[in-house]
């Protein structure tokens, strides 16, 4: 009876229906590895893009719509959901489903409202931080009731200043400024003139971190976590990390100076506390958690919390995960991760990311693309991109994320340029210099 009841239970698995939200390279990424597992029967992907068709079946909704993704999950017998944006799970996708009683037994990957929260506020990250004892640059919080306050804090936080959108601006919240009169005009702008719209309704000002960045991903089921491989992403469109911030340029996994000691270093003065921390305070947290973190002479600092994987460093992470990505997710949802085996290459992972000219500014749309076919020893993931008949066009500003696999980091680099090279579309450009910063 018992060997009858396991042959259930692992037919029952092998043949869930997977529903992914998202369109850009993230997602592509994910739906490349949930394609892979055992336990996936069907994946559907909603809105999806031209990259992702090839592992499951797009569905051209909003990820914000809530009832329609609802109508999805049922209408397809949806087992299993995974958000990958940060936006549905910051105005509480989780929630929804948890009170909905047609859907409420359907796991979610990505925590509730309250828990993306240490991605959608960044004063009750750096609160949650400070609680906990989490390393984290010195910060006020300011409205524009308290503008002269901030005016005046301002002169004694040390130049560089940082001034942080509180809220969501779609990863342009951020300055760093020179000057503190510098620092006033923008504070002035983003609290009374709205800079970033709603976002920029209170702004934390930050003390500037010296070091080098890295981005680290824990999965987490509320009480146990993985870590999964770390990455350094490249924020600056221009090559030498010069000109405007983007969405991210390209990223490198593993990350060399995050050595054993270093990581030994995260997991107990930022991990550790972080997941104990959300236990602690009773936040329900199931889903990824991404540390932006900084190394100041090898001591980790946090710069930020995502309630969600990051983008360009997902397509290097992902290429790096040898386990069933799917076996790990079900883990999350049944809170059991500490029974789950996470496998991780010893191989380099290298991401170079393609982008429509003009970008990250006013950008070219609706450009064919041609050439993906000759890439050779490299995996292409869309961000932005969508079908037109027998033609892949571009929609984004970042429109296609190119990952090798390497034995050595310069071989990944260098595979990856070279396979970026192979691919064609009006206006394109890459930055040919990503990781070389750190051979």
């Amino acid at each position: 009876m018992i060997r009858i009841m396991l042959f259930c239970i692992i037919n029952y698995l092998c043949e869930m229906n997977i529903l992914l939200l998202g369109s850009g390279g993230r997602e592509s990424a994910f739906a490349w590895k949930i394609s892979q597992s055992t336990h996936c029967e069907k994946l559907f992907i909603a809105p999806g893009n031209a990259g992702t068709s090839q592992y499951g079946i797009n569905i051209n909704i909003k990820v914000t719509d809530f009832e329609a993704i609802k109508e999805i999950v049922l209408n397809n017998h949806i087992d299993l959901v995974l958000v990958g944006p940060e936006e549905p799970l910051v105005k509480g996708i989780h929630d929804f489903f948890l009170a909905d009683g047609e859907i409420k037994n359907i796991p979610v990957i990505g925590p509730q409202q309250e828990g993306a929260q240490l991605e959608g506020s960044k004063d009750f990250s750096k609160q949650f931080m400070v609680r906990n004892g989490i390393p984290a640059a010195a910060s006020k919080t300011f409205t524009k009731d308290t503008l002269e306050e901030g005016y005046e804090y301002l002169a004694t936080i040390g130049l560089p200043i940082v001034l942080k959108a509180d809220g969501l601006a779609a990863g342009k919240g951020v300055l760093i400024c020179a000057s503190v009169d510098e620092a006033k005009q923008e504070l002035n702008e983003m609290l009374m003139e709205a800079k970033f719209g709603d976002a920029s309704s209170s702004v934390v000002v930050e003390q500037f971190l010296q070091g080098i960045e890295l981005s680290v991903f824990v999965m987490t089921d509320g009480t146990n976590y993985k870590i999964l491989p770390e990455a350094k992403d490249y924020k600056r469109i221009g090559e030498g990390d010069t000109g405007l911030n983007t969405g991210g340029m390209g990223s490198v996994s593993p990350v060399p100076f995050a050595d054993k000691a270093f990581m030994d270093k995260v997991e107990q003065k930022i991990i550790i506390p972080t997941v104990s921390g959300l236990k602690k305070e009773n936040i329900p947290y199931k889903g990824f958690i991404f540390i932006g973190l900084m190394n100041c002479n090898g001591e980790p600092w946090v710069i930020e919390y995502n309630c969600r994987m990051g983008d360009p460093e997902t397509e290097s992470v992902m290429t790096r995960i040898e386990s069933d990505f799917v076996d790990l997710l079900l883990g999350v949802a049944h809170v059991n991760l500490d029974q789950k085996e996470l496998i991780i290459s010893n191989k380099v992972a290298a991401t170079v990311m393609m982008v429509a000219g003009g970008y990250p500014g006013e950008y070219l749309k609706n450009k064919i693309i041609t050439g993906i076919e000759n890439v050779r020893d490299s995996k292409v993931f869309h961000a932005g991109t969508y079908q037109d008949n027998e033609e892949i066009k571009t929609s984004g500003g970042r429109v296609l994320a190119v990952t090798s696999l390497q034995q050595d980091m310069f071989t990944a680099l260098q595979q990856a340029t070279a396979d970026a090279s192979r691919i064609y579309f009006d206006g394109m450009y890459f930055r040919r210099d990503i990781g070389f910063d750190l051979i």
